[in-house]
């Protein structure tokens, strides 16, 4: 099959050049074709993901894929799909970010030499950052007429809350970039966001009125949510690859809980699964959606390309061990993971009367309220089900050598540092 068919089928191919024209280039030669990331942050998110793995499945079909961090263009802002103008970095900030995003998109895409394919990181900083501003007018400028720009969803969207000239310049700054792609490396395709496509079509303008060549653009839809919820956000806020700001186990169960009615979409875009095996998947949504086996291969398979095997692993045991309340197996790392987000304390005293500790962890409003909760078997302390009221930390023992995780309920979980 070929790669074009596959990125329908997975639904990838929003809009497009030339269908007829790029699909015979592909099937006849090994294509060059890029997508740029800006280090607008340290890190890229989960939105990022759509075309890192797309540049990814071209690669699998045998074509050379582009990397490009916005080095330059981070500097500038791009006015794409954002309702005001974007704070502005210092060269140091987007510097430090650039490489940041350069390791990350490393995990993904094979830069080894010893292939015929080999993907490649480019920085347009490189180029961008020595363009002189009167060879930029002269040479590129005089390309666009302010009209052709105006008329570009990415510029006409801003018109009535204003744009700066720094903003408006950003569609010939990464037009400029598809054209040195094309010169130097042979590049002929720009895959980008649905919101990047007046980026891309200008990009396309300027090869054709400065080369001879032919290239071609291609766009990957927005991702949303059925239910209307912003995809990759959650109360906690952004979904980051980055393992530091959303750990693998936060990142195992945002995938875990995706809805029914998006994840047979989601497994399409964001894993290698084979067609027949997502058929499979969706059939058994439908037969079976209580058993959810569609959003634990989602979760699995996206988890373990983003963080590794080992990662993975990790995240299954805490998954596993919160289920089933066995949270003794737990390591001290997989308990930091696990309760980053609960309510913790941290205690000096290495021995305190289990009563009093509810009420200064919050588990419990008052000693009368502590005592009717123990009693009644409703506390757990490291996966142990306490009811003696004269239980103490020091006899409860600790998890990790530092820890005591307490339950109140089904769902309420605290957690207790020693220093």
């Amino acid at each position: 099959m070929s790669i074009l068919k596959d990125l329908e089928f997975r639904g990838l191919l929003h809009q497009i050049t030339d269908r007829e024209g790029l699909d015979k280039k592909l099937s006849e030669e090994r294509v060059v074709l890029y997508c740029g990331f800006d280090p607008t942050a340290d890190s890229l998110h989960i939105g990022s993901l759509l075309p890192i793995l797309t540049l990814r499945r071209f690669q699998l079909a045998g074509h050379v894929p582009l990397a490009l961090v916005g080095g330059g263009t981070g500097l500038i802002g791009d006015p794409s799909g954002k309702a005001n103008e974007r704070t502005l970095n210092g060269p140091e900030v987007v510097e430090a970010w650039s490489q940041s995003i350069k390791n990350q998109l490393s995990r993904f895409l094979d830069f080894s030499t010893e292939i015929e394919n080999s993907a490649e990181l480019v920085n347009n900083y490189d180029w961008l950052g020595s363009l002189n501003v009167i060879e930029f007018l002269r040479d590129v400028g005089k390309n666009f007429t302010v009209n052709y720009m105006l008329a570009k969803d990415s510029v006409d969207s801003r018109i009535t809350k204003g744009i700066s000239f720094t903003e408006f310049s950003y569609m010939i700054l990464q037009s400029y970039d598809f054209l040195k792609l094309n010169e130097t490396k042979n590049c002929s395709v720009q895959i980008g966001g649905s919101d990047q496509w007046g980026n891309i079509t200008a990009g396309l303008e300027l090869i054709g009125k400065s080369t001879d060549r032919r290239a071609f653009g291609v766009t990957l839809p927005l991702v949303t949510k059925s239910d209307g919820q912003k995809f990759g956000k959650t109360e906690g806020g952004a979904i980051w690859l980055d393992a530091n700001k959303t750990s693998p186990y936060q990142f195992y169960q945002f995938w875990l809980g995706t809805a029914d009615n998006d994840v047979i979409r989601f497994l399409k875009y964001f894993t290698f699964e084979s067609h027949e095996e997502i058929e499979r998947l969706e059939a058994e949504v439908l037969a079976q959606p209580g058993m959810r086996e569609a959003q634990k291969v989602l979760a699995r398979e996206v988890t373990k390309l983003v963080h590794g095997g080992e990662a993975l692993e990790s995240a299954l045991n805490i998954t596993s061990a919160l289920f089933s309340g066995d949270i003794q197996s737990l390591s001290r790392v997989e308990i930091e993971e696990a309760f980053k987000d609960v309510p913790s304390t941290t205690l000096e005293q290495d021995d305190v009367a289990l009563i009093d500790l509810l009420i200064s962890v919050g588990a419990a409003p008052s000693k009368r309220q502590s005592r009717q909760d123990i009693e009644s078997g409703a506390v757990t302390v490291n996966g142990v089900k306490v009811t003696d009221l004269e239980a103490t930390t020091k006899q409860l023992g600790r998890l990790g050598d530092s820890y005591l995780i307490i339950r109140r309920g089904k769902k309420n979980y605290f957690l207790v540092k020693f220093e």
